[in-house]
C-alpha cells in the first residue's frame, strides 16, 4: 500500500521504504546498565528499532540516558518509549526519544479528556520531531468503542480511525498505526479494515505489524509468520515486531527473514505443490530446521486463514546443524509442522493455546521459566486458551481470547484469571500452577 511517510529518528518508515524490524528490551529501565548491554546485542543482530517500557515520570531520566549513550557509542537505532496509562508519562518523555508508544484511548476514562491530553501529545511531539505510534490491542480497547462496536477486529479499526483524524486534523504526520491481537484472525482482520477506513478516508499512515503475545519456540514462530506474512504479501506493513517469550535478539532474526521475504531478497525453499482439491502437499529443500518451518508457514499461513484450502501435508528435506540431510517426514516431523500450522490459523487446535507476553521492564517474575512451567504442567489441555503474562498493567486486558490466566503481580505473586475475572490474587508463584490446574479441574 501506499502510505505517508513517517520519521522516527533517522529512519524513514512508510511505503517506499525498506521494512523495518523492531524489538523490544526486557530489562528494567531503571537498570541502565542492563538495558544498555540488551540494546548494544539487539543492535549487533541488526535490529531497526529499540522499544524500552517507561512505567512512570521517574524512568524518563534513565531512557534519556540510555538513548544518549547509545548515541555515543555509534548505535543510531531509533529509542522508542512504551508506555501504558499514563499521559503524563507520555508527554514528559517525548523530548528525549525517537517515538512514544501510546494507546491514547487509555489516558483517562473520560472519552474527552483523554483526547485532550493526546492534543497536548501531538503538540509536544511536533516540537521535538518525535514520531508517535498509535497501539491498540485487542482487549485493550476500553467500553467507549466496545460499547459500539463489541470487543471486535471493527471495533479496534474504529478505534483507530479516531486517533487518526485528530492527528490529520493536527497536521501531524509522524504516526505509525499498530493493532495486534494473540488471534491471528482477530489481528489480520483488523489490519484489513483499518487499511481499508484510511484509504477510504484518503490518508494511509504506514502499519506496524506483529501477533501480540505469540508465545515461544517453534509455536511463537509459526504463529508470528501467519501473522505477519498474511499482512505483508498484501502490502500491508512498514515496520514489525515479533513478539517472543524469549531473549528479544532471537525476535530480530525471525523479523529479518520476513523482511527479507517480503522485500524480495529472498524466496521460499519450496520445490513443488501437488494439489487435491482443497488439500495440499508441499516438497520442500530447505537448508536449515528453521528456514523450513518459517517458509511454510508463509507459504500456507494465509491460505488456511482465508480458508483458501483446509488441508496442507509437508514432505521433501532440510539440512540439519552438522550439515546433514533430513527427510522431513522423519519421526513425524512433517505431522508436527502441519498440526502447528493448523493450530496458528486456528483452523485445528491438537494442543492448548498458550498466550504470552515477551515480557518487559513492568515484568517483576521470571516469565520465561514460568512460562515452561505453566506448559509442561498443562500440555493435555487440548483446545483450551491459556495466557501467562508477565504483568497487571495491561496482562488482564491483552489476554482476551484466554479461559484462564496466570498474571504476574510483582513480589513473586500471581493472580490467576477464568476468562476476564480474578478469581485469585496474591499467590505465591511456588503454588500458582498448582492453584491453577485445582480451578481448571473444579470448573471440569
Amino acid at each position: 500500500m501506499d502510505t505517508k511517510e513517517a520519521r522516527v529518528g533517522g529512519l524513514t518508515i512508510g511505503s517506499s521504504h525498506p521494512l523495518v524490524v523492531q524489538t523490544m528490551c526486557n530489562t528494567h529501565t531503571y537498570d541502565v546498565e542492563a538495558t544498555l548491554a540488551q540494546c548494544r546485542s539487539m543492535a549487533a543482530a541488526g535490529v531497526g528499532i529499540i522499544r524500552i517500557t517507561v512505567p512512570s515520570q521517574k524512568e524518563v531520566p534513565d531512557i534519556q540516558k540510555i538513548r544518549e549513550t547509545l548515541r555515543s557509542e555509534g548505535i543510531m537505532c531509533p529509542v522508542v518509549a512504551d508506555i501504558h496509562f499514563s499521559s503524563e508519562t507520555a508527554i514528559a518523555v517525548a523530548p528525549v526519544v525517537d517515538k512514544v508508544r501510546i494507546n491514547p484511548g487509555n489516558f483517562h476514562q473520560d472519552h474527552d479528556k483523554a483526547r485532550a491530553q493526546f492534543a497536548r501529545l501531538l503538540e509536544v511531539c511536533r516540537e521535538h520531531h518525535t514520531a508517535i505510534r498509535i497501539g491498540l490491542n485487542h482487549g485493550s480497547l476500553g467500553s467507549y468503542i466496545t460499547n459500539l462496536y463489541g470487543n471486535t477486529p471493527l471495533a479496534m479499526a474504529k478505534a483507530a480511525m479516531e486517533w487518526i483524524e485528530m492527528c490529520v486534523a493536527a497536521d501531524f504526520n509522524d504516526v505509525v498505526i499498530s493493532l495486534k491481537s494473540s488471534n491471528t484472525i482477530v489481528m489480520v482482520e483488523a489490519y484489513r479494515t483499518l487499511s481499508r477506513l484510511m484509504s477510504e478516508a484518503g490518508t494511509v499512515f504506514p502499519l506496524h505489524v506483529g501477533v501480540t503475545e505469540a508465545g515461544n519456540g517453534d509455536s511463537g514462530r509459526i504463529k508470528s509468520c501467519v501473522g505477519i506474512s498474511a499482512l505483508l504479501s498484501e502490502g500491508i506493513g512498514n515496520t514489525l515486531r515479533v513478539s517472543l517469550t524469549e531473549d528479544p535478539v532471537n525476535e530480530i532474526y525471525v523479523g529479518q527473514y520476513l523482511a527479507d521475504r517480503y522485500d524480495h531478497r529472498i524466496s521460499s525453499s519450496m520445490t513443488g505443490m501437488s494439489v487435491n482439491g482443497k488439500s495440499v502437499t508441499a516438497t520442500y529443500d530447505a537448508p536449515s530446521r528453521e528456514r523450513l518451518l518459517l517458509d511454510f508457514s508463509c507459504d500456507f499461513g494465509k491460505r488456511l486463514l482465508d480458508r483458501e484450502i483446509d488441508e496442507v501435508t509437508i514432505s521433501g528435506t532440510y539440512l540439519d546443524a552438522e550439515g546433514q540431510t533430513v527427510d522431513i517426514a522423519a519421526d513425524g516431523f512433517g505431522d508436527y509442522l502441519a498440526d502447528e500450522l493448523m493450530q496458528a490459523t486456528r483452523r485445528r487446535f491438537y494442543k492448548p493455546e498458550y498466550i504470552a507476553c515477551p515480557g518487559c521492564g513492568r515484568t517483576m517474575y521470571d516469565l520465561q521459566e514460568a512460562f515452561e512451567q505453566v506448559k509442561a504442567r498443562t500440555s493435555h489441555l487440548k483446545g483450551m486458551v491459556i495466557a501467562v503474562m508477565g504483568c497487571i498493567v495491561n496482562g488482564p486486558g491483552e489476554m482476551a481470547d484466554a479461559d484462564w490466566g496466570y498474571v504476574g503481580e510483582g513480589g513473586h505473586k500471581v493472580s490467576i484469571y477464568k476468562g476476564s475475572e480474578p478469581v485469585l490474587r496474591h499467590v505465591p508463584d511456588t503454588e500458582a500452577i498448582d492453584r491453577l490446574l485445582e480451578l481448571i479441574g473444579k470448573a471440569d
